[in-house]
């Protein structure tokens, strides 16, 4: 009589099948960060499009609402604008840099067949360096009594003023960060290329293709995928330039260096007005996603072979 009760018992409490369960697992699993996403950074996104319409100064406890105002007041700045124009610079110079040499870079390592790891690893190890540290780093070795003024001396060449160049200083800062991305660019290109059918080459060396048009018509149309995930992934990143910035030249000289995060930054934190910095902050996330849709609408194309 016990077994046939807890029979029924189980039947009772057992009111999902076994595939059901799995989805309720699922999905939970997935709510977590889901939720957890929405409330570190959907809401504040959305906070500071508020913000961004607030005279909001943080020693005052009044935030009146200001319309367009703080954004009519950015683009009269001429030290915005001009963060506008080295963030553009930014993002062309450092984006073509970085495509050029990591697909160059992976093209190498991939002919080799000895010390390949080695190689890979000594190409990788910048990338998962300390910014901070790589930005000092350059920063001494460029100073005017550094390491590379020194041999440009001894090579019978006048000493640079590199970071202290207005003309100078904001490429000086590309290439770090270019060198710094190379490892990052460098795997990339590389899982690409390996993704790539051998019998296509095969099939174009029977035909009497040499190694350049291999390359343009075979291997550039193949990595187009790699390409545009690291154009994208590449254009955030120098979108977001600040660190290297901060380390290397604090924005200067004459503003020749800074960055819109730096200006942002600049706003937030030192004259506390985050009415001018959450606009500032909504312009450049306005920016990011229109670079992100023209490069994925124009750079994407579809080949068959």
């Amino acid at each position: 009589m016990t077994s046939k009760n807890d029979s029924i018992v189980k039947k009772k409490t057992a009111r999902f099948t076994l595939k059901q369960q799995k989805y309720i697992f699922v999905y939970t699993c997935l709510l977590i960060p889901l939720l957890f996403f929405i409330s570190i950074r959907f809401l504040p996104t959305l906070y500071t499009f508020n913000i961004g319409f607030r005279e909001w100064d943080i020693l005052s406890e009044e935030k009146p609402f200001v319309g367009m105002d703080n954004y009519m007041t950015l683009f009269k700045d001429e030290i915005f604008r001009k963060a506008l124009v080295n963030t553009f610079i930014y993002v062309v110079f450092g984006v073509i840099g970085q495509l050029l040499c990591g697909i160059g870079v992976a093209l190498l390592l991939q002919r080799i067949n000895k010390f390949v790891g080695v190689f890979r690893a000594i190409y990788f190890i910048p990338y998962v360096t300390s910014i901070v540290a790589v930005s000092w780093v350059f920063k001494w070795i460029l100073m005017n009594n550094g390491i590379v003024n020194d041999i440009l001396m001894k090579w019978g060449f006048e000493a640079q003023l590199f970071l202290k160049s207005p003309d100078q200083a904001i490429y000086i800062i590309i290439l770090t960060m270019i060198w710094q991305g190379l490892g990052f660019q460098m795997i990339i290109f590389l899982a690409g290329l390996e993704n790539i059918p051998k019998m296509f080459y095969e099939a174009a060396e029977i035909d009497g293709a040499n190694s350049w048009n291999k390359f343009i018509h075979i291997t550039l149309p193949l990595l187009n995928p790699t390409i545009v995930f690291s154009a994208v992934i590449g254009s955030i990143s120098f979108l977001q330039t600040f660190t290297q910035v901060q380390n290397m030249t604090q924005g200067g000289p004459l503003n020749s260096t800074i960055s819109v995060v730096l200006y942002i930054y600049e706003l937030a934190f030192q004259h506390f007005d985050m009415g001018l910095a959450s606009a500032a902050t909504v312009l450049l996330f306005i920016i990011i996603l229109i670079i992100t849709i023209i490069q994925m609408k124009v750079l994407t194309k579809k080949f068959e072979y």
